[in-house]
């Protein structure tokens, strides 16, 4: 889908809490091969939230932060959450984040849900929105504190993270317009949780191919075929990352170079944080990006669907405030024991 009035980025954010745990950690206390786990997985540790963090204060933080970027006041007409850890099962994120930051009354809002993708179906209703001028801004929110059950495989790699992406539509506040978005969509059941069901189910089988690689591959294949663009045009690819060897192995069959996927690929040092993961993964490509810089966004969630994203990167990028960037978010961490890692995630009692 081709957008066809000028729409963008003009600010982001994103929140990655400060506690981390080794994943040789997790496997020591599980008495697992931590190396054979670490090669497979491509993964050498994830983030934990703090023991007073959730979803919601993850999108706050993201959000407040995008908005401290801009150097005037606008007005946010919209915010969409997009989570599969909502704090309530009932009540609203997004408009708990909507308080959190003063904007008023006047703004519509829903919570989203589509595993991992959810982030990115935001990102893909807030540009719709504001290309039909029915807003002038609005919030797209990916923001998870991941649940696995201990002992899972799934423990290894759910990680927690947020990010959020300020959209709209003057060109003089645009840092990065956003050009297409198509999206790929089927039926497959990979990973799930029903309600009243504290941890996911996955069926390991279907992870692989006919999840992950069919839909990233085929709706990149789509992008490209569409746009008539070619993969080598890009100069960042950011692919969902639920580990550190499914992206790579999606680059290889579509021609991505490590140059291309370097700026993005945070996943072996974050694990899999769900809803915000390419978008974290995003965040620290604009980090680094230079004006007229193409970049290709793909995610993927469980249950399952693709969306994919062409975005390019204007003049605007260098007048944006600058603050703490993701990779300095990465390496400001602090180390935690798995029993702590439990209670922070609220497994363990102490």
């Amino acid at each position: 889908m081709k957008i066809k009035n000028t729409v963008g980025i003009i600010s982001y954010g994103t929140d990655i809490p400060k506690p981390r745990i080794k994943i040789k950690d997790i496997a020591q206390a599980w008495n697992k091969d931590s190396k054979s786990i670490e090669n497979s997985l491509g993964v050498i540790e994830k983030s934990v939230p703090g023991k007073d963090e959730d979803t919601v204060t993850l999108a706050v933080n993201s959000s407040k932060e995008a908005l401290k970027k801009i150097d005037h006041q606008i007005k946010i007409d919209a915010i969409y959450t997009g989570s599969e850890s909502h704090p309530y099962a009932v009540k609203s994120t997004s408009s708990i984040v909507g308080e959190a930051l003063g904007i008023g009354n006047n703004y519509t809002a829903a919570d989203l849900e589509f595993a991992c993708k959810a982030g990115t179906a935001g990102v893909q209703m807030i540009t719709g929105l504001v290309s039909s001028g029915m807003i002038e801004y609005g919030i797209a929110i990916g923001a998870d504190t991941a649940q696995s059950k201990p002992g899972d495989a799934l423990e290894y790699t759910a990680g927690v993270a947020g990010a959020s992406f300020i959209i709209g539509s003057k060109k003089e506040e645009i840092i990065a317009r956003i050009l297409y978005t198509e999206s790929f969509t089927s039926d497959t059941p990979d990973f799930w949780r029903r309600e009243h069901q504290t941890y996911p189910s996955h069926a390991g089988r279907f992870s692989g191919e006919p999840a992950y690689f069919k839909h990233i591959i085929g709706v990149c294949k789509n992008t490209l075929k569409n746009t008539k663009l070619k993969i080598e045009n890009f100069n960042h690819v950011v692919f969902h990352m639920p580990n550190g060897s499914f992206p790579k192995k999606a680059a290889k069959i579509l021609g991505v170079s490590d140059k291309q996927l370097k700026a993005g690929f945070i996943g072996p040092y974050l694990g899999n944080s769900y809803s915000a993961c390419s978008l974290v993964g995003l965040a620290s490509v604009l980090d680094q990006a230079k004006p007229k810089d193409k970049i290709l966004l793909c995610s993927y969630g469980s249950g399952s669907g693709s969306d994919c994203f062409i975005i390019k990167v204007t003049e605007n990028i260098k007048k944006l405030k600058k603050n703490i960037t993701v990779q300095e978010k990465i390496d400001n961490k602090e180390y935690i024991s798995y029993p702590e890692y439990l209670k922070n995630m609220g497994k363990l009692k102490m």
